[in-house]
């Protein structure tokens, strides 16, 4: 059964890799869908952000990093995905998540969407947050991996 974990990914954040990992050994393929939105400011473009997860996932040989301009129920219908996997942090992501989700149902009615809590440990990370703290020269070596850490303070001493 494959299934897909979409977003934006901008940064990878530890939280995305729990998800994805904990993903992975659900399903026989998972596809990473990386959100190319023109109208979304973004850090990093959809290619840095797919190739810095490339390379953070390189060990598992059932995921599939790609870039996607569409709506995702499509990528879905493209590739035969038959899951997707949304995560959530708490009641509000949550509420957001399942009107999403509710959307995608009607689109695509053989789409499921399973919500997958966030660990504990990765509870109250936002990629948001982490550019901003970044930004304000916070540490945030516990919030991305190293790889990642060291793409922000680049982007942000240019």
């Amino acid at each position: 059964m494959n299934a897909m974990f979409p977003g934006s990914f901008d940064p990878p954040t530890l939280g995305h890799l729990d998800i994805i990992q904990r993903s992975a050994k659900l399903y026989d393929k998972l596809y990473v869908v990386v959100a190319s939105n023109m109208q979304k400011k973004t850090m990093f473009s959809a290619k840095e952000r797919a190739d810095m997860l490339k390379e953070l996932l390189e060990s598992y040989d059932n995921i599939e990093v790609v870039i996607y301009s569409g709506l995702v129920v499509n990528f879905a219908k493209e590739n035969g995905v038959e899951v997707m996997i949304r995560g959530v942090r708490a009641l509000v992501d949550f509420g957001y998540e399942f009107e999403l989700a509710m959307t995608n149902k009607k689109l695509y009615p053989e789409l499921e969407v399973l919500f997958m809590p966030t660990s504990p440990n990765y509870f109250l990370l936002r990629s948001s947050q982490i550019k901003e703290l970044a930004f304000y020269g916070a540490n945030i070596e516990t919030m991305v991996p190293p790889l990642v850490a060291k793409a922000i303070g680049k982007r942000l001493n240019e």
